[in-house]
């Protein structure tokens, strides 16, 4: 905020909101209901102190929009999905929307303090500006901004939710610019994920009810749009992969008219108070082009004008599941390395469906279960950050109950005990659960075989690569290395280095708050020595 900040205290809302009304944010547009109760006795600032702020954003800073960050922590922001976008990146994707034909509007939808709206507003100085923004603290702060910068004769911002926005009249051709909210699907409420599944619907889509907010924003968009407008989004990236992203990657096949994805490495940080691996996302609606171009990019400098990136075909992209891996031209390997996977599968552990039940403490006086059902298990990953390189002992592990499908093995006095577990198992409804209904028998969990190396794959730092010494079994928190042909110890201690040495949170999926997970076969993808083959 520069020298606006050493002079005018924004530390409330209330003198944050004064400030916008001081700088005009009543003059673009009509104020909603819900701002206009805001602005009533908001205090406003003394003059020098808002010459001061007024010369700060025509610097091009947005210290309105910094003070809103201060104002509100980032776990408080997080249930609103708002997260600001660095100047480099609006720069960026206003300089791509520069490469192609001017439009005659432009669209912010999630404007925040209107980055985007501004950015395009002044890139384009012919074309109208209409920011959507649901929260009205900073649908003000759009607004401040916009009529500080002169754009208030062609400017709107509605405070509103943009899944309801729909343009009345002509614009021509329209921009759409901007990064939709981040909100997780539990936070969606039940009217707004039936409106997801019907307009998918129309668009001849199904959709999961699990996608979050910014696939809405790109359906909302979809819907509205008309041929031939563009649009640049900046989302996390997990939408790649997962299952419910696969109706923003048929979208962006279909209707939507996917150009190009640029993604940016957690480790670049696109976002400043968030680690997560960012998405640009760029699409002509209607446009079938034969390829999409596709590009990893390690850091924000190194995103340039989004013209580059590898053309992958639009059948190839239709045929993959997940595109993550599209992302990955082909790569050298240095001599004496092989991917993991052609050395061992990686396995993640059984999911015992009831935690609470079936995993047991060995010393409890209640335990009455035979020994030979009792396996000493990971069940924590702590416990394998914990152990550091080796897990030597697994006696202050605790035991998970894996019962076989057949129980006629067992002697009387066994069989008693077990009886008598599984009776408490189905008073409290452990039968009826998801996993234990799809079991070839409820009671079995089907531990795998001790894995020599045990390896933690979600958390916020490198995963945890373990010797597996004990002998410990492992549940769905950690994933068990196998050799695919027996090693000597050496051979599985030189794997076990090799993988310390190359892995690194860039392999992995970064999720928004910077948690960091690795699928097996994405773990099998990493380069390691070829321990089948004599030290150098």
């Amino acid at each position: 905020m520069a020298g606006a900040s050493e002079q005018l205290d924004l530390s409330d809302q209330q003198r944050l909101v004064g400030a916008a009304v001081a700088l005009g944010a009543g003059s673009v547009g009509t104020l909603s209901a819900a701002e206009l109760r805001l602005t009533a006795g908001a205090p406003r600032p003394a003059r020098d102190q808002l010459r001061a702020l007024r010369e700060s954003i025509l610097d091009g800073l947005d210290p309105l929009g910094d003070a809103f960050c201060v104002l509100r922590s980032p776990a408080s922001r997080r249930s609103d999905g708002a997260t600001y976008t660095p100047s480099p990146i609006v720069r960026a994707m206003t300089d791509w929307a520069a490469d192609g034909p001017s439009p005659d509007h432009i669209v912010d939808p999630g404007s925040g303090s209107g980055r985007f709206a501004i950015a395009a507003a002044l890139r384009f100085p012919n074309a109208s500006v209409t920011a959507v923004e649901s929260d009205p603290v900073a649908a003000l702060l759009s607004r401040a901004n916009m009529a500080t910068r002169g754009l208030a004769d062609r400017s709107r911002v509605i405070a509103g939710d943009y899944r309801a926005f729909a343009e009345a009249g002509a614009h021509g051709r329209t921009l759409y610019l901007g990064n939709p909210p981040y909100v997780r699907h539990h936070q969606i409420g039940p009217e707004w994920k039936r409106w997801l599944t019907e307009t998918a619907r129309k668009q001849g889509i199904r959709a999961s009810q699990l996608a979050g907010l910014h696939v809405h924003f790109f359906l909302a968009t979809a819907e509205h749009a008309r041929a031939g407008d563009r649009g640049a989004f900046i989302t996390s990236a997990e939408w790649l992969d997962v299952n419910y992203g696969a109706l923003l990657r048929e979208l962006l096949l279909q209707r939507l008219g996917g150009l190009a994805i640029h993604v940016i490495a957690p480790e670049a940080q696109p976002f400043e108070d968030a680690q997560t691996t960012g998405a640009i996302t760029c699409f002509q609606i209607a446009a079938r082009p034969t390829t999409i171009r596709l590009r990893r990019v390690k850091t924000v400098a190194d995103l340039g004008r989004l013209d580059k990136g590898r053309a992958v075909r639009r059948e190839r992209l239709a045929e993959a599941a997940r595109w993550t891996p599209l992302l990955r031209a082909a790569r050298s390997v240095p001599e004496g390395h092989v991917e993991l996977g052609e050395l061992c599968r990686v396995h993640r552990g059984a999911v015992t469906g009831a935690n609470r039940f079936w995993i047991v403490d060995l010393d409890s006086a209640e335990q009455q279960l035979p020994a030979r059902v009792l396996f000493r298990t990971v069940t924590r990953a702590r416990e394998l950050f914990a152990a550091g390189q080796s897990l030597a002992s697994s006696v202050e592990l605790k035991a998970v109950v894996d019962l076989p499908s057949d129980l006629g093995e067992f002697d009387s006095d066994e069989r008693k005990a077990i009886e008598s577990f599984l009776s408490t198992a189905k008073h409290i409804g452990v039968h009826e659960g998801y996993v234990a209904r799809h079991r070839r028998a409820w009671w079995s969990v089907g531990l795998r075989e001790p894995a020599p190396i045990l390896s933690t794959y979600m958390a916020r730092r490198v995963p945890a690569i373990v010797r597996n010494l004990a002998g410990a079994r492992h549940i769905n928190i950690a994933h068990g290395i196998y050799p695919r042909e027996a090693f000597g110890e050496r051979a599985i201690e030189r794997l076990a280095e090799g993988l310390r040495a190359c892995i690194h949170l860039g392999a992995g999926r970064t999720y928004s708050g910077g948690l960091t997970k690795f699928e097996p076969r994405e773990m099998e993808r990493l380069l390691v020595p070829d321990v089948t083959q004599p030290a150098a």
